[in-house]
């Protein structure tokens, strides 16, 4: 979602009377709140219902009568909801079940060989529609910003240490020895949702350094992204927590193990850093997504990273 956000950006900046109505999952529409640029949101819940709820949006959707509908996905749910919405024109990826009935389709490349960021390959969906705005872009609220002053009285960097794949998550040890070797005037931030609670407090115990804070499940996601905003370095896995700070524009470090920067995903901040293992692996990458455990059971894409990778990017 926090990927889509350039084409919103793409008709605010040279387009500004369009209407934009953006679909959502529901337990993500805080995201958008208070969003400048979209007139309404509509919200999925997958979790009750999902079909009946899917028709029902359905209903909705058709009654606008839209001029465009562009769908990001490639899932099947989304793509019915594109292909029968009614609207004049409807615009996706071509991996998408549905897309044989879209009125324009756009090939969906990703791969190692390719380069393509992620939000490069959304942005195709509106070549020759509207002049393109490459930025991602979210809008806490003065609110959110004054939430989190408190926690910007001394400097501070950020950890958000999960994921929700095993191997995208660089490991716990490894993050209290980079902690360890912080400078001791240095506040850090553990973040996450509730659900990552138990990793921040592990890591906090362990670490023999003193101003080290959990915040995990007690700020929402724009509030999180307003204490992104002023760090002096955040450092990530390949999450969601990466793209947060690139729509913010925060300094930002994204740590991939099992995945690749080529699959498009990297951060996208003016001051940014991308850590990797420089061990050549066979088996690297081990999947697009990440996956539940090593498929090789040593972990090296993660293991083999250096503390010292990760103190450059705090010292620069």
């Amino acid at each position: 979602m926090i990927l889509a956000t350039p084409l919103i950006e793409s008709f605010a900046a040279h387009q500004p009377e369009v209407e934009i109505d953006f679909l959502l999952r529901k337990g993500c529409e805080s995201l958008f709140a208070g969003h400048p640029h979209i007139k309404e949101l509509f919200i999925w819940d997958k979790s009750t219902k999902k079909y009946k709820g899917l028709f029902k949006l359905l209903k909705q959707i058709r009654k606008k009568r839209y001029d465009y509908v562009f769908n990001l996905q490639r899932f099947a749910s989304t793509g019915f909801l594109t292909a029968f919405s009614k609207a004049h024109h409807t615009v996706g990826f071509d991996k998408n079940p549905f897309s044989f009935l879209y009125s324009k389709k756009v090939r969906h490349i990703i791969g190692t060989g390719t380069h393509l960021h992620e939000i490069d390959r959304n942005l195709m969906l509106l070549e020759h529609i509207v002049e393109l705005a490459p930025v991602i872009r979210l809008y806490p609220s003065a609110e959110d910003f004054d939430k989190v002053s408190r926690y910007k009285t001394k400097p501070y960097i950020c950890l958000a240490p999960a994921s929700l794949w095993e191997t995208k998550k660089y490991p716990e040890i490894k993050w209290i020895e980079f902690l360890n070797s912080l400078p001791e005037d240095i506040n850090v931030f553990l973040l996450g949702s509730e659900n990552d609670a138990e990793l921040c407090n592990n890591i906090l115990k362990k670490s023999v350094k003193t101003k080290v804070f959990s915040l995990a499940g007690q700020l929402s996601i724009l509030q999180t992204a307003a204490l992104l905003k002023d760090a002096k370095m955040n450092f990530t896995n390949d999450s969601a927590p990466l793209h947060l700070a690139s729509a913010v524009n925060a300094p930002v470090a994204g740590i991939f193990c099992s995945t690749l920067p080529a699959f498009g995903f990297g951060p996208r901040s003016e001051n940014s850093f991308i850590i990797e293992t420089n061990t050549k692996l066979c088996c690297r990458p081990c999947g697009i997504h990440g996956l539940k455990a090593c498929p090789e059971k040593h972990f090296k894409c993660a293991t083999t990273i250096t503390n010292d990778q990760l103190l450059f990017c705090f010292n620069s």
